[in-house]
């Protein structure tokens, strides 16, 4: 029971971190879509930074939780696991570019 609780504890900081990058998706895809990535301003710049970097520490988080229950007994859950989070938040940061993108004329 204790693993299953664990678990459900890694997977709402997943489900957090996959908001928080898919986010920085939907900030991100402006920028992206007029080619001046490299031309932000100040406030830009935070707006992007912020959702990423709290993405990642929670992303970091919920790697870590998941690892207590299962990095040492069922390694090929834990990786499996991982590389479905990875999938994941790639997945979301294009699904809010995507969000994004449909709605600018």
């Amino acid at each position: 029971m204790e693993k299953w609780l664990t678990r459900f504890a890694a997977a709402l900081c997943a489900v957090g971190s996959s908001a928080l990058f898919w986010t920085f998706g939907v900030f991100f895809a402006v920028p992206w879509r007029e080619g001046r990535l490299l031309a932000l301003n100040a406030s830009e710049v935070q707006v992007l930074l912020v959702p990423l970097i709290t993405g990642a520490v929670v992303t970091w988080g919920a790697l870590h939780i998941l690892a207590m229950a299962d990095r040492a007994g069922r390694p090929a859950l834990y990786y499996t696991a991982c590389a479905v989070l990875l999938l994941m938040l790639v997945l979301a940061v294009s699904g809010g570019m995507a969000w994004t993108a449909a709605r600018i004329p």
